[in-house]
């Protein structure tokens, strides 16, 4: 799931690429939301390697989905002419959310006793 997700994440830096050579043509909010994404995707994809060790990365980029979907269901309800656009983006963020914090890697126990001994 988090190469999926990174990847798709990732993959956005087409469209921001496209904004920012075409700026009269684009969003800047939107071109804004997409370097963030991009960067996430990259960052979820480096933690492919070890996910138990980027539990944080992984549950901010759950969260993160899920307050984009808030945001983007209230626009969809405010602006008739974009709503469908804001609703089935909304629903895309809260999947890869809910798919997130479900296939989250378990918290490592901790070894007290090592702990104590250092």
């Amino acid at each position: 799931m988090l190469v999926l997700v990174g990847l798709l994440f990732t993959a956005m830096v087409y469209p921001l690429i496209d904004s920012l050579l075409h700026p009269a043509d684009s969003d800047s909010g939107d071109t804004m939301m997409l370097s963030l994404y991009v960067a996430l995707g990259i960052f979820l994809l480096i933690a492919v390697r070890n996910p138990s060790a980027h539990r944080s990365l992984i549950a901010f980029a759950a969260w993160s989905s899920f307050a984009h979907a808030v945001a983007m269901s209230i626009l969809g309800l405010e602006i008739a002419s974009q709503r469908v656009r804001f609703l089935v983006g909304s629903g895309v963020l809260v999947v890869i959310g809910v798919a997130l914090i479900a296939l989250a890697p378990a918290k490592q126990p901790v070894d007290r006793a090592s702990a104590v001994g250092a």
